[in-house]
């Protein structure tokens, strides 16, 4: 059995239905809520809640691919990243339906006198579209018709969501903070890592 054939046949499967057990999970316990037990007295707030840290857990997952890589030199892990990016997507977009749907009603008026008016939806609203940008320039025919360096220069702007994301978490957390301050420390350690490699990458190419 050859590598590509594991992780093509074996490996993508195993992460794809892992990363939707989340969704499955919080589905169910909306289905036990039919009989009175699972959710708690804001169950609106606990789904939206419950995405929008799955959203961020994958945007740092996604983030952690390319040092995890460079560190072991194990390559693998590379081929994961675009289905992991299009997961913070799509739990992302899950979020933002919630809150527009469930929460909102629908309400076009309501829903932008929010965002101008509590700024936590604001960072959230600007990193979601920027998921957005990321998710439609994702595939390979928009890669080629980009052209790689275009299309690198964009996805950059991942560092930006994941920036965003944590700083949505943290304004939005009214009481215990050690989430998104571990939310934090990772996203700090893994912007850490790209800036050394830009680093070593400017040493090489400018040595003293």
């Amino acid at each position: 059995m050859t590598n590509d054939f594991f992780i093509r046949k074996i490996a993508k499967p195993i992460v794809f239905i892992a990363s939707l057990l989340p969704l499955a999970w919080i589905i169910w316990i909306v289905v036990l809520d039919d009989v009175g037990i699972g959710l708690n007295a804001n169950p609106i707030e606990m789904v939206n809640r419950f995405l929008g840290d799955w959203a961020l857990r994958f945007i740092l997952v996604t983030l952690s691919i390319t040092p995890v890589a460079l560190i072991t030199g194990w390559s693998a892990p590379m081929r994961f990243r675009r289905m992991i990016g299009l997961f913070a997507f799509a739990y992302a977009s899950l979020h933002v339906a919630n809150y527009v749907i469930a929460d909102q009603s629908l309400n076009w008026t309501d829903i932008w006198a929010d965002i101008i008016k509590r700024k936590y939806i604001t960072v959230g609203m600007i990193t979601f579209f920027t998921l957005f940008v990321l998710a439609i320039t994702s595939p390979k025919a928009v890669i080629k018709r980009l052209g790689a360096r275009r299309w690198q220069i964009i996805h950059r702007s991942v560092y930006f969501a994941g920036v965003g994301a944590v700083i949505h978490h943290w304004m939005m957390v009214k009481a215990d903070l050690t989430q998104p301050i571990i939310h934090g420390i990772v996203l700090a350690i893994l912007l850490s890592c790209r800036l050394l490699k830009i680093y070593r990458g400017h040493k090489r190419t400018n040595p003293a």
